[in-house]
């Protein structure tokens, strides 16, 4: 059976990110996952390359379009090799073949009267590649927020006015087509507003695909990129799709604009889109201008590529924004992988080298570990990573009291042979469940517990229709003991993470055609004085102070800020501060910033403080004795 996936197509005006990952990553976990439910899964992502935006960031890079699109998709292609992760094809949207693919899609959309020429002057967003109906020179773009430039040009355009009620009856006859309820509900209401025609090519720029015949009209980068999901497997029986994976923020495109394509085309649709939440840093969408990106190579190369798999499939809903920190990285890897599955396999097999020669002795499993098999399933089909994980440790957890409550290291002394026997060949054979259940996950590490156990079978053959409990082999030789998970500490490898971080940034500020100290130049993007005038700053006066238990760096507060009660506020301040240190302290404080919750406590607002060189804040203060509650102006 065939399983045709993809993720986006990557835009390429930037390196890879984490965000990027996380997407990637998922589509890698559904590709082996699907192959153990027993189909022949294949994986396409590639690079969206063209459009105005790439043109100007390769010249501002001192590049021709071609040497700046082939760099960052070459960073691409070696980010995904780097984590490991089973991509099939690669498509690039400069890919000759692409480029047909798009004009065939064209011509259809034609021949069914589906396209029209015509003329159009308008604000344009082109970061978003994007009109913006009924916005005036000068108009924000809706979506990102910056500034729309005047167009006005000869345009091929598409009826997509046509397809409003052939797009509602979709939704309505198969409401499984588009993921999450949230987002499905969103284009719903987006369409029911009413469709206008769209335009999808353009004639003011020559970075893009040609419309034979129609010169100087190139496509128009949806109209292009939509169509390397059937490009990338032109040939191999592969289309449609089975699932489109892809970001909140462009589920109009793949939710409105795709499907409306292929119907004018009279193609099949995808038959289905997933389209999940953001990977939030410190909650705030990472963004260049920002400057909080986090990228995946400083995390695998100091925790592996599977303590980000894990932390990010475990720690985010699928579907809603996630929140990413180095603190909850390394917690999550000491407790569930190193504490966990390290800690069980690790004991297991210690024990079985110790009391039986390294042998898997005979004896029945007294774990029925099909109903975690089923939940499992169940959940991963349901993309509910996070609660197919939590199932799976629920099941580590019960074989470390079922361990505990045996004691085999005094069966071993003064219990008949069989009892022990049994315990060693229970606990041994839950850890092959479990690694297998794991291994869609947490790939390379699940392979080296498979091999400790002295599997013969390769982990990639196993399917769930043969994965039964009680079906390990006795008298097999268990492999060479190594610990999978060694605890980390968080203290040094935060440390090390953030400086390669600063490394692989400025790589990669190279890789754009950036010298590193105009990168620094370049800075965060600068804010009108409307912007920063609406950011409530006062006085505060810190009154108690304590850490968050479970946390290093978070420490509660409340602070008097001149209003009747005092304010609850939690701040990454921990291993800078001590609670003596900042009780009676002033302290700068934003005050209408909406709440948010952090380790289940609400913080009403946020302290003002510096980065420095160690990555520890200093707090704003005050030399003169400055009244509580005053107005910072």
């Amino acid at each position: 059976m065939k399983y045709y996936l993809t993720t986006p197509i990557y835009y390429v005006n930037a390196a890879p990110h984490i965000g990027h990952a996380y997407t990637t990553i998922v589509a890698d976990l559904l590709k082996r996952f699907k192959r153990m439910e027993g189909y022949e899964p294949v994986l396409t992502t590639g690079s969206d390359e063209h459009g105005v935006n790439v043109e100007r960031s390769a010249q501002r890079a001192g590049k021709t379009p071609k040497e700046f699109t082939d760099a960052i998709a070459a960073e691409f292609e070696r980010q995904w090799q780097m984590l490991g992760l089973q991509i099939d094809h690669f498509q690039r949207t400069t890919n000759p073949q692409h480029a047909r693919v798009v004009q065939d899609l064209f011509e259809r959309c034609r021949k069914n009267g589906y396209v029209y020429k015509g003329s159009y002057t308008g604000q344009y967003c082109i970061f978003d590649n994007l009109y913006v109906n009924d916005a005036k020179p000068g108009d924000p773009c809706p979506d990102c927020g910056r500034p729309t430039e005047t167009i006005t040009e000869e345009n091929f355009f598409f009826k997509l006015s046509a397809f409003q009620e052939k797009l509602l009856a979709l939704y309505e006859s198969n409401p499984g087509f588009l993921q999450p309820e949230t987002r499905r509900n969103e284009v719903i209401s987006f369409v029911k507003a009413g469709l206008k025609d769209l335009s999808i090519t353009r004639t003011n720029i020559k970075w893009g695909i040609p419309v034979e015949g129609e010169s100087p009209h190139v496509f128009y980068v949806w109209f292009d990129a939509l169509a390397t999901y059937m490009s990338a497997v032109e040939g191999e029986g592969q289309w449609p799709a089975d699932l489109h994976l892809i970001g909140k923020e462009i589920v109009r495109f793949h939710a409105v604009y795709w499907p409306a394509f292929l119907m004018a085309a009279g193609l099949e649709l995808p038959k289905q889109i997933f389209a999940h939440g953001w990977l939030l840093f410190e909650n705030d969408k990472m963004s260049k201008s920002r400057g909080n990106i986090v990228r995946a190579e400083p995390i695998k190369e100091v925790m592996g590529a599977d303590a980000l798999r894990y932390f990010l499939l475990r720690e985010v809903v699928f579907g809603q924004d996630g929140s990413f920190s180095y603190d909850a990285l390394v917690g999550r890897y000491n407790s569930d992988l190193a504490n966990g599955l390290g800690n069980l396999a690790s004991r297991t097999l210690t024990m079985i080298k110790q009391y039986r020669g390294g042998l898997i002795p005979a004896g029945p499993s007294r774990f029925d570990s099909e109903p975690t098999i089923q939940k499992v399933r169940e959940a991963f089909d349901a993309f509910e990573f996070s609660k197919g994980l939590e199932s799976i440790w629920s099941l580590i957890g019960a074989v470390d009291k079922y361990i505990v409550t045996r004691a085999p290291w005094k069966q071993a002394k003064d219990a008949p042979p069989e009892q022990l026997d049994e315990t060693l060949y229970t606990a041994a054979d839950a850890l092959r469940i479990v690694t297998a259940l794991v291994s869609p996950v947490l790939p390379q590490s699940a392979d080296k517990i498979w091999a400790q156990l002295g599997m013969t079978d390769p982990l990639s053959s196993v399917r769930f229709e043969t994965l039964k409990w009680g079906e390990l082999r006795p008298g097999q030789a268990i492999g060479e003991i190594a610990a999978v998970f060694p605890r980390i500490e968080a203290k040094d490898a935060i440390a090390k993470m953030r400086a390669l971080e600063e490394k692989v940034t400025a790589e990669q500020q190279l890789l754009m055609g950036k010298k590193a100290e105009e990168a620094a130049a370049e800075g965060p993007a600068k804010i009108p004085i409307d912007d920063f005038l609406k950011v409530d700053l006062r006085v505060g006066l810190v009154l108690t102070a304590e850490p968050v238990k479970g946390s290093t760096k978070l420490m509660q507060m409340t602070v008097d800020i001149g209003e009747p009660a005092p304010r609850t506020i939690v701040a990454g301040i921990a291993e800078a501060y001590t609670a003596a240190d900042l009780v009676n302290r002033k302290v700068v404080i934003v005050a209408n910033l909406q709440p948010r919750k952090l380790k289940g406590i609400e913080s009403n607002g946020m302290i003002v403080a510096a980065s420095v060189n160690d990555g520890k804040p200093v707090l704003a203060g005050f030399h003169e004795d400055i009244p509580v509650g005053a107005r910072l102006k």
